[in-house]
């Protein structure tokens, strides 16, 4: 048996075992601090494979690097840390999206694993397969990534491992989505078509006001003010999935920031008459109208709107003028283009969208500007023909 140098916190020897393997011996300080030690083993298929392994061992053990091998599989971490580390720092909806994504994704494929046993290439290999076997969008695969990757940083910071093999992968490049506003002759014809429906008021504040639509189910009266066209824009519709079914809440908006959006006298109208409507709902409700939360858009009984529901009614009208792949977030979309093409500056558009940052949308919106641009450059040109 060949005797290795003694460390600081222990020592280390290399042996052959009956089986043929080469095994390292060495011990850490027990973690009870009662000044005892472990004793703990690595394996290789030759003398000096094992010496290396021991060698690096002994050496962090020395520095105070070391990190025992931990038997806890991923999927057993991934529940510690929704449950200790996650459930109190995020909105609601965010935890469980996070938990939806570690078990529909990560535990399938690769929850079995020891924290410690799981490299580089697995999650790479986990990657590549969401994207060409299961079909996932790259958007969907960076959400799983950041999932993982932050359980990941949380087991490093918690001394489970040395570092976070998630960190060195390489992600799919996102393309974004080209966006579809409505134009001008469109958006006459989508006003015509929503005439009289049940649902009219609310398309039209989110047409001309950019709002999301868990931004505009969640508007309440006391958010309006009618004596100088504001909206502030400060809470949205969550909707929490249960094994009971939905259950809804209102939360912070997106980016958990309030704003204020000066809108045009003809939206003050618009909600005015809204405003009637749901004093004669509520007279004809009598006893049973219940706006608990003050909201300007429910239905005849004062309870609040489904996104859903909203949504379907939408696509509805969309397809009778001809236009079935128009999303509903394609009024907000129609609106900012509205805006930009009127003369209303990036930041201020921005600001009534509530992007977190002016680049953001100007990344969204830039080809409009452009168009702008060109269109200024005609001009500049007829001028100076006049004038030459």
């Amino acid at each position: 048996m060949a005797r290795m140098k003694r460390t600081a916190n222990g020592s280390g020897c290399i042996r052959l075992r009956k089986d043929g393997r080469w095994e390292g011996i060495y011990s850490i300080p027990a973690t009870d601090g009662a000044g005892k030690y472990v004793r703990k083993s690595v394996y290789g298929k030759t003398q000096e494979d094992v010496r290396k392994k021991l060698t690096k061992i002994t050496s962090e053990i020395d520095s105070g690097s070391y990190v025992a091998p931990s038997k806890m599989k991923l999927s057993e971490w991934l529940d510690t840390w929704l449950r200790d580390y996650v459930k109190f720092s995020v909105k609601n909806y965010t935890l469980e999206t996070y938990q939806s994504l570690c078990d529909k994704h990560i535990k399938r494929v690769i929850g079995n694993k020891t924290l410690t046993s799981i490299t580089v290439s697995d999650i790479q290999r986990f990657y590549n397969a969401l994207l060409t076997e299961n079909g996932l969008s790259t958007k969907t695969v960076k959400n799983i990534h950041g999932v993982l990757h932050r359980a990941l940083e949380q087991a490093v910071t918690a001394g489970l491992i040395k570092e976070n093999p998630s960190r060195r992968c390489s992600l799919p490049k996102s393309e974004r989505k080209a966006i579809k506003p409505l134009e001008s002759e469109e958006i006459s014809r989508f006003i015509e078509a929503i005439k009289g429906h049940k649902y009219e008021n609310i398309f039209f504040v989110t047409l001309f006001c950019g709002l999301r639509e868990s931004e505009v189910l969640a508007l309440t009266w006391d958010c309006v003010d009618f004596e100088n066209n504001l909206l502030l824009i400060n809470k949205q519709l969550v909707t929490s999935t249960h094994h009971t079914g939905p259950t809804y809440s209102l939360g912070p908006t997106k980016n958990s920031k309030s704003r204020y959006v000066t809108v045009a006298p003809s939206v003050m109208t618009v909600l005015k008459k809204q405003k009637d409507l749901q004093n004669e709902w509520s007279e004809k409700a009598s006893g049973a109208w219940d706006n608990a939360w003050n909201l300007v858009f429910t239905n005849e009984l004062g309870e609040h709107l489904k996104q859903n529901a909203i949504y379907k009614a939408f696509k509805k009208v969309a397809a009778s003028i001809g236009l079935p792949s128009t999303r509903y977030h394609d009024l907000r979309h129609s609106y900012a283009v509205a805006s930009i093409e009127s003369g209303d500056d990036i930041k201020t558009v921005q600001s009534n969208l509530g992007h977190a940052t002016a680049s953001f949308t100007l990344d969204v919106y830039g080809h409009v500007s452009r168009k702008m641009q060109m269109k200024s450059a005609e001009n500049m040109e007829k001028y100076i023909k006049n004038v030459s």
